[in-house]
């Protein structure tokens, strides 16, 4: 059988699958196919479809193995109950599972424990080594720098940026009244009462006492420091335009965003154009050459070295250990 390039085999994939074609003629010899999902944030539903489609008939024309390469892991932060909400990131595992999905390679998950999802192999490769170069050769006098974290969720990663260049760590705490509170959104339920016995006269249920977050501070000096805010997800900016607002407030000479996804939806670019932050670096996880045209600000570290490597070793049936070396529980 002549030899394919991997693009030749995307488009011939896609091909069938957008015909609805179940019959993918000498593709069933093929011990192995490889499917690169691009979940662009604007139509990732149907991207999702596309993807569970084209697996679908791989695994229907007998595939024996079906590696999906996913940099970003599309509703990656709904992978916790909230009240009785649903996990969609579990549902859309089992999907891809049920498909004939056999190993996934992703990066910078949002929570490691979305692997646990799946019943297959998944790779969490780390967009944080090339994050780490390039704090070390593009930003200037990077040792008077200081790794902060937006809030204390994100300080183990900001914590981890800190070892590995040996510089200070600080921590944003507390915040404005949360937007995403029952009397905001209108998701109480039962309706509001006055007392817990008015729902029975017999039964008393203890009321949970709601948090009351303290004013902002900032846990650390930044002072006359270059600030570095870092983050696995940028989607809506407006927590890194509150974090970048403070820091300069509390004297931060240059401020930095980095993170590993890019989503930038709605006026993302705009607002951070407009705002006291010097720079966004992104990976090129997600496309969004249109938002760094609207936002000069905006800078992109190529990641696809690491992704072709992967996909070499697994193709080669070479280890994997040698991409994870290095890297800690908290990372």
């Amino acid at each position: 059988m002549r030899e394919m390039s991997w693009k030749q085999v995307w488009t011939t994939v896609l091909r069938c699958a957008a015909q609805g074609s179940q019959e993918m003629g000498q593709w069933g010899k093929w011990p192995e196919l490889l499917l690169m999902g691009e979940m662009a944030h604007r139509d990732v539903n149907t991207t999702i479809m596309e993807l569970l489609i084209m697996v679908y008939a791989c695994k229907t024309s007998c595939a024996k193995s079906i590696i999906g390469v996913i940099p970003y892991f599309p509703y990656s932060k709904q992978c916790k109950m909230r009240k009785r909400g649903s996990i969609v990131s579990k549902l859309l595992a089992s999907m891809m599972c049920k498909a004939g999905l056999t190993h996934l390679i992703t990066m910078d998950l949002h929570q490691k424990e979305i692997q646990g999802f799946f019943n297959i192999p998944v790779d969490n490769l780390r967009a944080s080594p090339f994050l780490l170069q390039y704090i070390q050769e593009e930003i200037p006098d990077y040792r008077n720098a200081v790794i902060v974290a937006k809030s204390p969720a994100s300080a183990k990663r900001a914590q981890s940026f800190a070892e590995r260049l040996r510089l200070g760590i600080a921590v944003i705490h507390g915040e404005a009244q949360d937007a995403e509170s029952d009397l905001v959104d209108g998701r109480h339920s039962p309706p509001m009462v006055r007392s817990a016995a008015a729902i029975h006269p017999s039964l008393e249920i203890p009321m949970l006492i709601p948090k009351e977050k303290p004013p902002i501070t900032v846990v650390g000096d930044v002072g006359g420091r270059t600030a570095v805010i870092v983050d696995d997800i940028i989607d809506d900016v407006d927590s890194f335009l509150a974090a970048a607002e403070t820091l300069k407030e509390r004297g931060a000479y240059k401020i930095f965003v980095m993170a590993t996804h890019g989503l930038l939806s709605s006026d993302a670019p705009r607002l951070i154009e407009e705002s006291a932050i010097d720079e966004v670096v992104v990976t090129n996880t997600i496309p969004h050459e249109i938002q760094k045209l609207q936002c000069p600000k905006i800078k992109t570290v190529d990641i696809s070295m690491i992704l072709s490597e992967a996909i070499r070793r697994i193709h080669n049936g070479e280890s994997m250990s040698y991409l994870f070396r290095n890297i800690g529980l908290d990372d």
